[in-house]
Order: structure tokens, then sequence, then C-alpha cells
């Protein structure tokens, strides 16, 4: 017999929305300053309680933005279907309360049209977003990355039609260099279907999007920007001041490897530590607080591998 008891949002959660939320560009659009993202513990190797507990911990705090993308996991595509069985079980009476995102770019299938930017990909990979998560429509579809060999009218016109076929409400591109973003921005907002945001990285150690002008350019257009990777991977946390721990995503290899952590880097975040100490906040606080008080910036999307790591991301917000 099924015991478990069904999940009530919090009466509370939207307590903070005059402070929390920001326009996203020029839309109509509202984003909470923190957004979930699903790249890690979300997957079919993660504990589903887990997950469960962080989700519901998030929305019960005002955040109403999960991030995923197709081959989020691992395995390809689990991230998915770990929203979709929530969306089952718990936040179906609040969909209209959501603001989901998903996107297509990297690898997922094999074969010449499970990769980049086609519009055979770009369709097909959607459409098993959809039935992943159990939804008939994403609020957000992102192109995941820039594709060099497609046509970027290609790759415009697939986000242009999948907004009129009713399968996303809006579109966004992620990591795209700066001459593509402005092609992008044009060709969009000439079909009715404008960009409504970019995400890309941005942290203490990784500020391209400032340097070459992205940013600025979003800003200056009325389009929305996410971070991704604010904290980087954990780096620009209290966990890697003192060496590698054994528990830690570093020792375990993957997208974040151990030759990373140079001693230059190591000073350089002790550095970063002392500042932030100073400052009476914790590293991690510091760095989401820098890019959020950066102009035009929109959001940051945190990952969080246990409900107290999330409460600690919010504490600032």
């Amino acid at each position: 017999m099924n015991t478990k008891l069904p999940y009530i949002a919090a009466a509370d959660r939207y307590a903070k929305a005059e402070t929390f939320y920001r326009r996203c560009g020029r839309s109509g659009v509202l984003l909470p300053k923190v957004s979930l993202g699903f790249w890690h513990n979300f997957g079919d190797v993660d504990p589903y309680q887990r997950s469960r507990d962080i989700t519901h911990y998030a929305f019960d705090h005002g955040i109403t933005h999960f991030d995923l993308a197709n081959n989020y996991g691992p395995p390809y595509g689990t991230a998915e279907e770990t929203m979709g069985r929530l969306m089952v079980e718990d936040f179906a009476p609040y969909r209209d309360e959501l603001f989901i995102s998903s996107k297509a770019g990297y690898d997922m299938w094999e074969g010449p049209y499970g990769n980049w930017g086609s519009r055979k990909y770009l369709m097909a990979s959607l459409d098993q977003s959809l039935r992943r998560m159990h939804l008939d429509y994403v609020d957000l579809f992102y192109s995941h990355r820039y594709d060099p060999e497609t046509p970027l009218e290609e790759t415009l016109q697939a986000l242009v039609d999948i907004v009129r076929q009713g399968k996303a409400l809006y579109v966004g591109i992620s990591r795209w260099p700066l001459e593509a973003l402005q092609f992008a921005d044009t060709y969009l907002r000439e079909r009715d279907v404008p960009l409504l945001i970019y995400q890309g990285k941005l942290n203490l150690l990784d500020r391209e999007p400032l340097e070459d002008g992205t940013l600025k350019y979003c800003h200056d257009h009325g389009i929305g920007f996410i971070s991704f990777s604010p904290l980087a991977q954990g780096l620009l946390t209290d966990r890697y001041l003192n060496g590698i721990p054994a528990d830690s995503r570093m020792s375990r290899g993957g997208s974040l490897q151990s030759n990373v952590l140079t001693p230059e880097l190591l000073q350089q975040l002790r550095d970063f530590n002392s500042q932030a100490q100073k400052r009476g906040e914790s590293l991690a606080e510091m760095a989401l607080t820098w890019i959020i008080d950066q102009p035009g910036i929109t959001s940051v999307i945190v990952g969080a591998s246990s409900v107290a790591q999330l409460a600690k991301n919010l504490a600032r917000f």
C-alpha cells in the first residue's frame, strides 16, 4: 500500500516575492534570482527521494524555475524522467506556477541526428523531452550550443516553429559566440519570437561573458542572462580550500578533474575566501552575490546534492 503523503507546497513560498524575482530582459517573465539546475544529482544514479526533497524545498522557498536538458543524468535523459515523475506525483497541481526549461545541442543518441543544431535533432529531442517529463510544453527551450556547421537560419527557424507549434512558450540560446547571438536576436525578433534569455558560464573564475561583451549586449537589447556553474562546480565554496576531499565530485573524476586544482588556483580560492570573510560572507555567498550584482543578470542556476546545500545557497536571498 502506498502511504506516501501528497505534497502540499508551503503557503508562504512567495513571501519574498518583491525581492526574489527579476524581470527577464524586456519580457513578461519573472525568474527567481536562484534557479535549480538538474545537471547533476537528479539522474537514475541518484536516490529519487533525495531529488524529491531538494525540489520540494526549492519550490517551498520560491524557486519556480527548474533548468534541465535532454542529456542530463546520468544516464542521458534520466534527469528529465525524474522531473516527469515529480510532475505526476507532486507538481501537477502547480504546473502553472512552474517555469520549466530544457535544451538540446549536445550528444543524446547515436547516429547523425542525435547531436548539434539541425532542425531534425532539435524537434525530435524536444518531443522526447516532453514525453519524459509528462509535459504538453516547456516554458523555455534552448539551443544548448552553437553549431558551426548547421546554418544558423535552420537552427533558429526550428526554434521559431517550436514556439508556433505550442511546444515551448519561449526560446533561448546557450554559449553562442557574440556574433551569432546578435544574428539570433535579429532573426528571432523579426519573426515575432524574441530571444528570451542567454545562458552562459559566468563566475568569479570565468568572466568571459563580461569580457567579450555578451552580457552587455543582452542587457542593452532586452535579453535576459542566466549564469550556469556560478560556483564553478563547487570550487567557489569552502569544499576545496584544504585540498580534495575524498567524497567530493573532484575525487570521483567526471566533469571536474583533479588536475584543475593547481597550487595557483588553490591560492586564488583562499584569497577569495579571505575577501568573503572580511565581508561577513561565506565564499559561496560572495560568489553568488557577485554574479547577481552584475548589471543584466536575471538569475543564477545552482545545483544541489542535499537540502542543506540548497538552503545554504539560498541564505543570502
